[in-house]
């Protein structure tokens, strides 16, 4: 786990003119012994965790589930269609993995209710709540129904609200818990056409941001994830034209890949990010800096 390297240096000379003001000379020689360097060890550490996480039927949802199953984490799938979350529990167990699937309508406050009494019966303690689950709908504001604008609004942050009200008291009595909250840069940055989505992501953030501060205590962390353009079902619908528009805007001139959200979201799960919580990590290629 430790790396360990030799620093050898040497100052050669550090002379200083008073006369101009100027050193003549400073020279420094960092030499490392590469034979000494080791390998670093970057496993993270899950002891018999339970995580479940929504919207995991399909794209960054279900890189996230595959990660944490991979990982040995029994992943409890949940998206409102049971042949998508089935399929992805389906398809940790087939890796020998342990998952179950649980069709839930997560925009629906008693669905949610349910379904986390009958989990919390089943498991005592869900140990890594991941809120993924959300949906688009856009349209200019003045084009924008109400239904439009509840269902994003629903789908995207209330959900986020009723899981945690579910499942997040047994972590309290354990004094361990991981919630991650996935955003977006659209929260961050705003986005013409999707005033619902980017409040809705907006909102993420300061839930994330205060209650990691009532759960502290507890030991408890709470982060958010705001991705940029991932290549998903979701972005697989944009017009060309739209993305040439895009890519310009991102640093690294391409979209991210699920799995790149994935892998930060199984660092926070893990005890090695025990010290880090109320943060919002952009995985955008440069977009929002």
């Amino acid at each position: 786990m430790a790396k360990r390297f030799s620093l050898k240096t040497n100052i050669a000379s550090s002379r200083f003119d008073d006369r101009t003001g100027f050193f003549r000379t400073i020279s420094v020689i960092f030499a490392f012994k590469a034979r000494e360097l080791k390998t670093i060890d970057m496993s993270l550490t899950f002891d018999n965790k339970v995580a479940l996480v929504t919207g995991a039927g399909r794209g960054i949802g279900r890189a996230i589930a595959d990660s944490l199953g991979k990982a040995g984490v029994t992943v409890i799938c949940v998206s409102y269609s049971e042949s998508s979350c089935g399929a992805a529990a389906q398809a940790i167990v087939d890796a020998g993995g342990k998952a179950v699937a649980k069709a839930v309508d997560v925009s629906d406050v008693t669905s949610v209710a349910k379904a986390s009494e009958e989990l919390l019966d089943e498991y005592e303690n869900v140990d890594i709540l991941v809120n993924n689950a959300g949906i688009t709908k856009d349209s200019l504001l003045f084009r924008m129904t109400e239904e439009d604008w509840t269902s994003v609004i629903d789908t995207n942050l209330n959900s986020c609200f009723y899981w945690v009200k579910g499942l997040a008291r047994p972590m309290t009595r354990k004094r361990w818990g991981r919630i991650i909250n996935i955003s977006s840069v659209s929260g961050i940055m705003g986005n013409a056409g999707q005033t619902n989505y980017a409040a809705a992501k907006a909102g993420m953030i300061g839930f994330t941001k205060s209650l990691a501060k009532e759960l502290a205590g507890r030991n408890i962390t709470v982060n958010c994830v705001a991705p940029g353009f991932i290549k998903t079902d979701m972005t697989a619908k944009m017009a060309e034209a739209a993305l040439d528009k895009v890519l310009p805007m991102i640093p690294l001139k391409r979209m991210g890949e699920s799995s790149d959200i994935a892998n930060m979201v199984a660092y926070l799960a893990s005890e090695e990010a025990n010290y880090i919580t109320g943060q919002v990590f952009t995985v955008d290629g440069g977009m929002a800096m």
